[in-house]
């Protein structure tokens, strides 16, 4: 039984076959005839091509978080229970930055916004760019909270006469009382603190719907704007829980905050009151 060896492949590239070929040596060969010919695979490229597309793949993933954190949606940690138990400490939540380019604040709205320069202490600065960076990827993953930003529920729109509370202990917003009992914290009252407050153009009036446990509006009405914040500090609209799985939902906006009542009272309201919109 024979086999198809080395000199079987090189007779046939040769053009010679039978004993001729067997008895042609190497040197009877033309120069460079005999040798397997060089095999070219079309889609085999060389170890730099392929670090070329990793690293431009990472770039454009880069360049998509970043871009998608500036202008479209953020993660973020809550630390705090303020928003209990619509959002409890260590939730993730999915912030919306780009809804408030389309429509304007509503009210029953929970959104993040920053509170350097009123409410928040200024941000303690690391000694280390490394560490500063590290941080900010961390924050921009919704893994950590700079401590600057605030999450809360807003109440009261520029304009909009905010009080508490009515014989039955409801906040009213331009005197209709507000059913809030689908979202505060269980067993919580609409507020402790009596308050009435006429909100600032271009402000907002928030508060948590964990009350007892919410450093909100209510704590800084002997702050400039009476304890509003600016709607140019807001970040944007939180509409979902990410995580953990067994939290993840939406948060649409209750439907006390869509009485017709209110809604005509503002819209009155409006007309002979200050006007609305985002402070320049």
């Amino acid at each position: 039984m024979s086999g198809t060896g080395a000199g079987d492949l090189a007779a046939a590239e040769s053009g010679e076959s039978g004993p001729a070929a067997a008895e042609a040596g190497p040197a009877a060969r033309a120069p460079g005839r005999g040798r397997p010919a060089a095999r070219h695979w079309p889609g085999r490229r060389w170890p730099g091509g392929f670090a070329h597309d990793l690293l431009l793949l990472v770039g454009l993933a880069v360049l998509f978080t970043v871009l998608t954190k500036a202008f479209v949606a953020q993660a973020y940690l809550v630390p705090s229970g303020s928003m209990e138990q619509t959002i409890r400490p260590g939730d993730r939540v999915l912030v919306n930055k780009l809804v408030y380019r389309i429509r304007g604040v509503q009210r029953g709205d929970i959104v993040v916004f920053s509170g350097t320069g009123s409410w928040g202490p200024p941000p303690a600065a690391s000694a280390s760019p490394l560490l500063r960076w590290y941080h900010d990827v961390l924050t921009a993953a919704g893994l950590a909270s700079n401590g600057t930003d605030y999450i809360k529920r807003v109440i009261g729109l520029p304009g909009d006469h905010v009080a508490c509370c009515d014989p039955q202990g409801r906040i009213t917003v331009n005197g209709v009382p507000l059913q809030e009992g689908a979202y505060l914290y269980p067993g919580e009252r609409s507020s402790g603190e009596r308050f009435s407050v006429t909100v600032p153009p271009g402000r907002l009036w928030v508060m948590g719907d964990h009350r007892r446990d919410s450093a909100d509006s209510r704590d800084h009405t002997d702050d400039p704007g009476e304890g509003t914040i600016p709607e140019s500090a807001v970040v944007g609209r939180a509409f979902a829980v990410i995580w953990p799985p067994s939290q993840v939902r939406s948060l649409p906006i209750p439907s006390t905050f869509f009485q017709p009542g209110l809604e005509r009272v503002a819209a009155s309201a409006s007309m002979v009151g200050p006007p609305r919109g985002a402070a320049g």
